[in-house]
């Protein structure tokens, strides 16, 4: 679409009204509602982001409003708030508002199939092949008990399934997150009911956006930093491991013969 001054606009990226307008502003999506079906329902998407993620950057600016935290990029106070039972609150919303922005783009229309070849030495490494690394993703993400993710992360030598209990997030840990799956069950009760090893399989198959791990890992951080600006200014931070990890990736892709 065009606009008046001729500068091209995306149609594809909705947004709710309403959002709280505070330190953390709610993401556009990088699809449309029915961009994900029929793995995921208009019903669902809309449900999920426009109650939930919204939800939790709402609740988030209540509870940052006069604290330290006020005005501190997202993945700051994530780390700054995690084991500390007096900011309980404070990080749920702030890790859940982090991770529904990524899982968002954890995935992608008409996605799934294999991880792209520039990956492949990578994940032949750390699971074998790409099969068995979706084989243990979904096992790690059909039994993690009640609400929580499951995640690809980078710890600086090998690609690790990683599940974390409900708001819990792979910044912790000082992994690289790669991609994530939503294992709440508003990710997938109205379109699965109790099915979530149904949901895991489709968007593993024919979800994912290996693109998006591709970005995060070989372009020097760039799609994570990316993220950061879009998930309501998730800025430098404490990147330290991150970094790090991100450096020793390029590293180990160059020994097992893939050309950056």
């Amino acid at each position: 679409m065009q606009t008046s001054s001729g500068r091209r606009t995306s149609a594809k990226a909705p947004i709710l009204a309403g959002t709280v307008l505070a330190d953390h502003e709610l993401p556009l999506l990088p699809y449309g509602f029915a961009a994900l079906q029929p793995v995921i329902s208009e019903n669902t998407l809309r449900v999920h982001y426009g109650k939930h993620h919204k939800g939790y950057i709402d609740e988030l600016n209540k509870l940052v409003v006069q604290t330290e935290f006020a005005g501190r990029p997202l993945d700051e106070v994530v780390r700054a708030t995690v084991n500390k039972p007096e900011y309980e609150g404070l990080f749920h919303n702030a890790a859940q508002a982090w991770n529904h922005g990524f899982y968002w783009r954890s995935l992608k229309p008409r996605g799934g199939g294999d991880a792209p070849r520039t990956l492949q030495p990578l994940i032949n490494s750390s699971f074998g092949d790409t099969g068995a690394l979706k084989r243990e993703w979904q096992e790690a993400a059909t039994s993690q008990f009640g609400s929580g993710w499951a995640w690809l992360a980078y710890d600086g030598e090998s690609l690790r399934i990683v599940r974390t209990s409900n708001a819990g997030n792979v910044l912790t840990m000082g992994l690289v997150p790669v991609l994530a799956i939503d294992v709440w069950e508003h990710a997938y009760y109205l379109d699965y009911k109790d099915r979530r090893a149904e949901y895991v399989e489709s968007v593993l198959n024919k979800l994912i956006n290996w693109q998006f791990a591709e970005s995060n890992l070989l372009g020097g951080g760039r799609s994570y930093s990316d993220s950061r600006l879009l998930f309501s200014g998730l800025g430098a931070g404490d990147r330290s491991s991150a970094d790090a990890n991100l450096g020793e990736c390029r590293k180990h892709l160059r020994r097992v013969g893939t050309h950056l």
